[in-house]
């Protein structure tokens, strides 16, 4: 289904159009929302619409509020299966309650989502499978993913951050979010990796990395991380000894000899930033593919013509008081 056929169906269901397109883009982004995220979306003030509104979707049973969040704000969840089955989502994962803390992380992406109306979002699995096997080279198993198990019982999962993508209505230029949950950039070292392969593919990008405002200070080593990943790509001749070090380095837990050798230990030193430490993990999860495409100059090239961004956008809102549970590191 289209967005507009979602929107449309919504309707069926009673819901004025507005209301419609709401609930439609909560339950695909984040199945949570505000009462304030309402009247940004409908362009209205905090009044008595937005709280009979809100007020007839509790008692319709359609949604619950979040007991344990900040007693002044009320936090809903929008579960009802009917609503779902609407668009076509009966089964999506948004319908199942989370905890506090993650509930707040999805109503960042939403405060991302609501603030740019310009791009059309892609939100599930699915849409984003079908998207990109058909607007690029790329075959499904090419696709940002991560396996779970072992053949025959593998199971594999499709963009599994579960964040939301952005088309340009030209369809040219993508938009990739990115949230920030904790200080460190980690975690998005590891999403720029996984997601390289298809940011490569791509004629204009953008990662939009969300930042909350209590996590403002993450944004120069988010920054500095996007740099390192996107902008520097390693010589081959790097390359080369990283790909020695990494099979020692694994090996070393069943030979410690592997330790004591000199060669071991200069590359530990060389290859110790973090750059190198979150590589390795990827190495280990995807093996030698994640090494030859740190040699490619693609991104870099994309960066520096501007068809490639990496844009920090530090939401205008504040989460810090819905919970104590929002972290800070």
């Amino acid at each position: 289904m289209t967005f507009e056929e979602r929107v449309q169906a919504m309707i069926d269901h009673g819901f004025t159009e507005r209301q419609a397109g709401f609930l439609t883009t909560v339950m695909l982004h984040a199945g949570v929302c505000l009462g304030r995220q309402y009247c940004a979306y409908a362009g209205i003030v905090r009044g008595q619409k937005v709280h009979d509104f809100f007020r007839d979707l509790v008692a319709n049973n359609h949604v619950s509020v979040y007991s344990r969040a900040h007693r002044k704000t009320h936090l809903y969840h929008v579960h009802a299966k009917t609503l779902y089955r609407a668009i076509g989502e009966p089964n999506n994962r948004h319908r199942r309650p989370v905890p506090l803390s993650r509930a707040i992380e999805r109503l960042m992406v939403l405060d991302g989502v609501l603030a740019d109306r310009r791009h059309r979002w892609l939100a599930t699995e699915r849409e984003k499978i079908a998207h990109f096997t058909r607007v690029t080279r790329l075959s499904r198993s090419e696709l940002p993913h991560i396996s779970f198990g072992v053949q025959p019982d593998e199971t594999v999962r499709y963009f599994a951050e579960k964040l939301p993508i952005g088309i340009d209505p030209d369809g040219r230029r993508h938009v990739f979010i990115y949230l920030v949950t904790r200080r460190l950039p980690i975690d998005f070292r590891v999403f720029l990796h996984r997601y390289g392969n298809l940011l490569r593919t791509l004629p204009a990008w953008t990662v939009r990395v969300l930042v909350p405002p209590h996590l403002i200070g993450a944004v120069a080593l988010h920054e500095a991380a996007a740099r390192d990943e996107l902008a520097m790509p390693l010589p081959p001749a790097t390359v080369d000894e990283l790909r020695w070090y990494f099979e020692q380095r694994r090996d070393a837990a069943a030979d410690p000899a592997i330790v004591a050798d000199l060669r071991f230990q200069r590359a530990s030193a060389m290859f110790g930033a973090p750059r190198f430490r979150v590589l390795y993990r990827m190495w280990r999860r995807y093996g030698n593919r994640m090494l030859d495409a740190t040699t490619s100059p693609v991104t870099a090239d994309a960066l520096a013509r501007r068809t490639g961004q990496v844009d920090c956008h530090v939401l205008a809102h504040t989460y810090q008081h819905l919970s104590a549970l929002v972290s800070t590191s």
